[in-house]
């Protein structure tokens, strides 16, 4: 059967209009209503402070400018509030997390209590990558990585299975170092006031971001020694301080850290929930992209010194994200057995 021109006209139409309803409605979507932001972790810490601040700019950067309304869900590292944005939250796009990255690898490290799949989430990406530091109190005895082969020192952590510990048994693994841990402190505050209270000598991971927010006098008053720094990069700002990297020669201890600082490499990631329409998550990762780039955002980023620097697309944390799922077994077994001692 042949299609007369002028019925090929009214498909054509009828295809073309279809469209354009489409793409208006994920441009008219948020309009009059309000976009829900859950964050991992507690009020008050870096990641709260930063995610409250991207709230205040985002909205200007989304069609219809919707109200951003933050709630904070922490708990299990973060693993509860990433369980819930994987399977409970709504999937219409009126949800977005931010979320400690550690989570996307818990499942990776054999963790039970994340039962999601990372690879699934929508990225929307993240404002900086984050750069971790291995430090000592001031009347520490131990000055260099060296020292820390030769003399025990003592590391707060919150419990076995936490981040902190994790990267002292990597760390230990790694460089032949001494490291001890101690648990049993609720979380990275009380963990300062330890160290300051010299119940234990040091603390294993803290980013370089945090002690800009919330410690900047420990490094302008040379109340910490920085011994050690790991990540995507090494942070200018910091010093002469030596990269972990600096210190290995073997090629699969190289192929374990990059994939032990994915976190690292991740920084400060925001996500949608699976399954979300993909025009809605397409605006979304524009206006996160926006954002990141806002003068306004960014100067008061400086003036609360939350660390951004450099922002990751959605693109590239997805790409990270893959790319630690896809190491060899040899490395994944590797990882499990220092996460899971």
């Amino acid at each position: 059967m042949r299609t007369s021109p002028s019925m090929l006209a009214v498909s054509v139409g009828l295809a073309l209009a279809s469209s354009g309803a489409q793409a208006q409605s994920a441009a008219d979507f948020y309009k009059g209503k309000t976009l829900n932001l859950i964050i991992s972790s507690s009020a008050g810490g870096g990641y709260d402070m930063l995610s409250r601040s991207i709230a205040r700019h985002l909205p200007k950067h989304i069609p219809g400018a919707p109200i951003v309304a933050a709630r904070n869900m922490p708990g299990a590292g973060g693993i509860i509030a990433t369980k819930h944005l994987y399977t409970v939250a709504p999937k219409d796009g009126l949800t977005i997390g931010g979320v400690q990255n550690n989570t996307p690898f818990e499942p990776l490290l054999g963790t039970k209590e994340a039962d999601y799949d990372p690879r699934r989430f929508n990225w929307l990406g993240s404002p900086s990558f984050e750069t971790a530091l291995v430090i000592a109190w001031h009347t520490v005895p131990v000055n260099t990585v060296d020292d820390l082969r030769k003399r025990e020192i003592t590391v707060a952590s919150s419990g076995a299975n936490s981040t902190p510990s994790f990267f002292t048994r990597l760390l230990n693994d790694l460089l032949g170092t001494k490291m001890r841990i101690v648990v049993g402190y609720p979380g990275q505050n009380e963990s300062f006031a330890a160290m300051e209270r010299e119940e234990v000598d040091g603390y294993p991971s803290i980013f370089w971001s945090a002690i800009m927010t919330t410690k900047p006098d420990w490094m302008r008053d040379n109340k910490i020694k920085a011994l050690v720094q790991y990540g995507p990069e090494k942070e200018a700002a910091i010093g002469p301080v030596p990269s972990v990297s600096d210190f290995l020669t073997k090629e699969e201890d190289k192929q374990l850290l990059q994939a032990a600082i994915a976190p690292l490499a991740l920084g400060r990631p925001f996500l949608m929930p699976p399954d979300v329409p993909a025009d809605r998550v397409k605006l979304m990762q524009d206006a996160f992209a926006a954002t990141f780039a806002d003068k306004e955002f960014l100067a008061e980023a400086d003036r609360l010194r939350l660390g951004v620097n450099v922002p990751r697309s959605a693109q590239q944390v997805k790409e990270i994200v893959e790319k630690a799922y896809a190491s060899p077994q040899s490395i994944i077994t590797r990882l499990q057995k220092i996460a899971q001692p």
